[in-house]
């Protein structure tokens, strides 16, 4: 509400120039509309995209923002890593907060989008999501080039064999999800994406996280918290065959049936 100018000059001595009529003192002054402030990146839901690009520097702080939508960069230099997450329908509650709470890496740029769309949900297997609802990933990468790029996705308990079960490949056309920890599947990013977008030796992971489990989000933001330090897909290959052997050695075959030779 705006301040009565009035009263803000009640104390003041009464001018009447060119015998304007005085001012009733109980009358109340009208007051004036406020402008709305619209916020720097406003989504539309309906394109999964920006009305105007990016506004990026090479440190930006998470404070500036007055939502989650929107690109952020932190750090300068090589490597880069893009993280994003909130892709499709409701994974962002269980997903965007992880990216929202990221710090900076110790060296090389980290860049994240906490939220891509809270509009219906289209699977990124769909050759029609990116170019509609992921426009702003695809900006992202075309402006980056990451050398390592990662997709973070939630799913309920009763689609893990969905997920991760054998026949996945036989089934819709993609290598299963392998098992981590606390719920957590780890897999490649949509064929769609991963051939388009980035060379062989890139790095293009995805995690599912597992809906309404702490201990979930917990592990994964644990992950990325090496990821964001990684240089390399082969630094990160040699981290995973120490901490989980089996599902790396899962997680390359499945790459070489794919895709080839790593």
């Amino acid at each position: 509400m705006q301040e009565n100018r009035y009263l803000k000059k009640k104390n003041q001595p009464e001018k009447n120039r060119l015998g304007k009529k005085k001012r009733n003192p109980k009358t109340k002054l009208p007051e004036k509309k406020e402008k709305k402030e619209h916020k720097r990146m406003k989504f539309d839901e309906k394109t999964g995209s920006f009305p105007e690009e990016p506004d990026c520097t090479d440190m930006c702080n998470t404070h500036n923002y007055a939502n989650e939508t929107g690109l952020r960069i932190y750090g300068q230099g090589k490597p880069v890593r893009l993280f994003v997450a909130g892709l499709h329908g409701d994974e962002w509650k269980d997903t965007t907060e992880i990216l929202l709470k990221i710090k900076p890496p110790e060296n090389g740029i980290l860049a994240v989008i906490p939220l891509v769309s809270k509009g219906e949900y289209i699977s990124t297997l769909d050759p029609a999501y990116y170019p509609v609802m992921g426009t702003d990933i695809l900006k992202a990468v075309e402006a980056l080039n990451p050398e390592v790029y990662i997709e973070l996705h939630s799913y309920s308990g009763e689609n893990l064999e969905k997920l991760a079960g054998r026949d996945r490949l036989e089934r819709i056309g993609v290598p299963a999800y392998s098992v981590l920890k606390a719920g957590v599947l780890l897999g490649s990013v949509s064929p769609w994406i991963r051939r388009e977008y980035f060379p062989k030796e890139a790095l293009c992971l995805s995690f599912e996280i597992q809906k309404g489990n702490p201990l979930s989000r917990e592990f994964v933001a644990d992950m990325l918290e090496v990821l964001k330090e990684t240089g390399s897909r082969d630094e990160f290959i040699e981290y995973l065959r120490n901490k989980f052997p089996e599902q790396a050695k899962k997680a390359i075959e499945d790459y070489r049936r794919f895709y080839g030779e790593i």
